[in-house]
């Protein structure tokens, strides 16, 4: 084997940890296999014979490329005031494939969208420590700030991310309450659909327009659930990054995905995806 073959061997053992760096720090499936892309091109560009950690050095080009992103995305933000959910990942009603799972264990989209708010340097720094346990010395390189502004920059992110709902545990509860939601929307029972969630229950839902639509409280969310019944009969129960989810599917194309994040026994967030180009790219393929 060359040199060469030994370190493409080697970037594919860490591909799917990369991967899972890139999608935390972007929120964007296709954003985080372009910057994992731009670190191979890197190390094979790269002298690294005297790279001890290899996986670490990736990490961190992985990082400084994923940083670059966050700022120029921003940048666009702040021009064309443009927003939208965060790239959802599919998987079945069971046990999710295992690179699938890679992404979506312990993100949910309640804490994804948390993430969106935060600075790119307070997200790199949040997701690096937090996440993956790299010192704040290193850090700081990356951020190109001192390791005691690294640290209070995942600290400051730290405090935001605490307001982010952390969903039940049990992923069967939440299966039973998702089921009792898809259910009374299949019904038209209004106070069923009332009952399954919390009082106040946030749902965002994008549908193609430049900002998500955003709506606060149990009666005005079931209000937007009956609007769903008309596509209730062909919804299936899935798992949106990791949680309890469903997806409304006619002739195997995607009509509508709603990501659920349930909190003692009551829905506390619905995130509704029916924007068509989004469904579009959406990953069908794990669903099977």
């Amino acid at each position: 084997m060359d040199d060469t073959e030994w370190l493409a061997t080697r970037f594919e053992d860490t591909r799917a940890h990369l991967c899972g760096v890139a999608y935390r720090m972007l929120g964007s499936l296709t954003e985080a296999d372009d910057a994992v892309q731009e670190a191979w091109l890197r190390l094979s560009r790269a002298d690294v014979g005297q790279v001890d950690n290899l996986t670490g050095w990736l990490t961190t080009v992985v990082a400084r490329v994923s940083l670059d992103m966050l700022r120029s995305r921003n940048a666009r933000r702040e021009e064309s005031l443009d927003a939208r959910l965060p790239d959802l990942i599919l998987g079945p009603d069971g046990p999710a494939p295992e690179d699938q799972a890679v992404l979506a264990d312990s993100l949910g989209l309640a804490l994804l969208v948390v993430l969106d708010t935060l600075t790119p340097a307070e997200r790199v720094a949040f997701v690096l420590h937090d996440m993956f346990a790299v010192p704040f010395e290193e850090i700081a390189s990356i951020v190109d700030r001192s390791p005691i502004a690294a640290r209070q920059l995942a600290s400051r992110a730290r405090r935001r991310v605490r307001g982010a709902p952390v969903p039940d545990a049990d992923l069967d509860r939440q299966r039973e309450v998702v089921g009792a939601f898809l259910a009374a929307a299949r019904d038209g029972d209004f106070d069923a659909l009332v009952a399954t969630l919390h009082p106040d229950v946030l749902v965002r839902a994008e549908t193609g327009a430049p900002q998500p639509v955003e709506l606060r409280g149990a009666r005005s969310a079931a209000q937007r659930a009956m609007l769903f019944a008309r596509y209730a009969e062909f919804a299936r129960p899935i798992l949106v990054n990791g949680a309890a989810g469903i997806i409304a599917l006619s002739g195997g194309r995607p009509l509508s995905v709603m990501g659920f994040t349930v909190v003692a026994g009551q829905v506390v967030e619905i995130d509704i995806l029916t924007s068509a180009d989004r469904l579009r790219e959406l990953d069908l393929t794990n669903l099977d």
